[in-house]
């Protein structure tokens, strides 16, 4: 559970704090853009190739999200769900604008704007902010996850202790995607073995492990974009991330994240493929 708020520390070597700061900055401008859209449901929704809905919101919030890093981060490159890649290097900014947009069309107040930046290849920061929830975490890699309303009112972030599958509480997003990559029957077993199951889904429920309300999540695809920003805030927390096969981070295309404790009996039920 987070601790009483208290100021954020500065990363363990000072490296990522603009960046912080940065990310910061642009999720305040942000949020209302959003959220005003949201309120108003005042948006058509388009299908994509992949048949995912996408909104003038999505659009909007990228742009505004791509004009901030091109001014503030120059040399970065930057990896976005609407607009694809720009730049070549080795920092990466990589964005959702609106992570959860089936909630964000149907006025489920569960979405947020992911943005994270990868370096060499690893998840180094990350930031989930969810205006509709009046909430906001974020992270670096050696300092910590924090949740709050500005980095000087956060509370610290940290995964629970709980050692056993019985005793756990799994946070998923739906079944079907378990059925089509053949995996339903080492999902349902998982499902079995826990105390609780709920489907939070999305960036909601790597925020509630890192929080330490829930144990444990997985889902069986993902996008880069989609677990970018989520990585360090669970890691940080105390959690591992890993794909199905054990892969660390958000590169395998699908995600198990657990309070570290019960990682490995995690993966060993989800490799049961269905007959």
């Amino acid at each position: 559970m987070s601790t009483p708020a208290s100021p954020a520390p500065p990363t363990a070597d000072r490296r990522w704090r603009d960046d912080l700061h940065l990310a910061h900055t642009i999720a305040d401008q942000v949020d209302p853009l959003t959220r005003t859209h949201f309120d108003a449901q005042d948006f058509e929704v388009e299908t994509k190739p992949d048949l995912t809905p996408v909104t003038v919101a999505d659009k909007e919030a990228e742009r505004l999200i791509r004009d901030y890093l091109s001014r503030a981060r120059t040399r970065d490159s930057v990896l976005g769900e609407e607009f694809g890649t720009t730049g070549h290097s080795p920092r990466q900014w990589v964005i959702d604008p609106i992570d959860g947009t089936k909630n964000f069309v149907r006025g489920v107040p569960v979405w947020a704007t992911l943005i994270s930046l990868v370096e060499d290849g690893e998840a180094v920061l990350g930031v989930a902010s969810a205006p509709a929830l009046g909430k906001r975490w974020w992270a670096v890699k050696g300092g910590g996850a924090w949740s709050g309303r500005s980095l000087a009112l956060a509370g610290r972030l940290r995964v629970s202790g709980v050692a056993a599958l019985e005793d756990a509480s799994l946070s998923y997003s739906s079944l079907s995607g378990w059925a089509q990559r053949k995996r339903l029957r080492g999902m349902l077993s998982l499902m079995q073995e826990c105390w609780r199951t709920r489907a939070y889904g999305d960036f909601w429920s790597y925020m509630l492990l890192a929080s330490g309300s829930v144990d444990l999540a997985t889902e069986p695809e993902l996008e880069v974009y989609d677990m970018a920003a989520l990585v360090p805030i669970v890691t940080e927390a105390g959690g591992r991330f890993t794909s199905l096969t054990g892969e660390a981070g958000p590169w395998g295309g699908d995600a198990v994240a657990t309070n570290g404790l019960l990682h490995d009996d995690v993966l060993e039920l989800l490799a049961k493929e269905t007959d």
